[in-house]
């Protein structure tokens, strides 16, 4: 069987690539104590790459998602922005959005909040449509950032 080089060459480098990468995995978690209990990091960086977990804007005081929309979108992305600050990041490293929402007719109210945490370009954007999310919430917003030189 004959071996091609290159792609002997591309595969060694794919595996550095991913063992480097995989050597400066650093765990983001801002919740409270209590919340730490659950199963999932609120962020993952390995390398350059943050991985950000899927975010609700929940009221701390209830632990339940505000009855105004707006309410719960303001606490959503600052719950993001945390994340991606703690990492060391900024919100314009966010290269990648997910967000998922109960009620489609909301997709103006979120633009309106979303666009004032970004300067200059927007991430790439999924607006998904989903049937429930937990304790109640209209919005989960999961993403990636990268971190650009400085």
């Amino acid at each position: 069987m004959k071996r091609d080089p290159i792609l002997l060459s591309m595969l060694c480098l794919l595996v550095c690539v991913s063992a480097s990468a995989a050597d400066r995995k650093y765990i983001v978690n801002s919740r409270p104590a209590d919340a730490k209990a659950l199963p999932f990091s609120e962020g993952v960086l390995a390398g350059d790459t943050l991985y950000i977990a899927g975010h609700l804007g929940l009221d701390p005081k209830t632990g339940q998602a505000p009855t105004n929309p707006e309410d719960e979108l303001r606490l959503v992305m600052e719950g993001v922005k945390q994340t991606v600050e703690s990492a060391g990041l900024t919100m314009d490293d966010v290269v990648s959005v997910q967000i998922f929402c109960t009620d489609l007719n909301l997709y103006g109210a979120f633009n309106g909040v979303y666009q004032t945490y970004f300067h200059g370009d927007y991430p790439a954007r999924a607006f998904i449509g989903t049937d429930k999310l937990l304790r109640g919430a209209h919005f989960e917003i999961m993403g990636i950032a990268v971190k650009r030189s400085r």
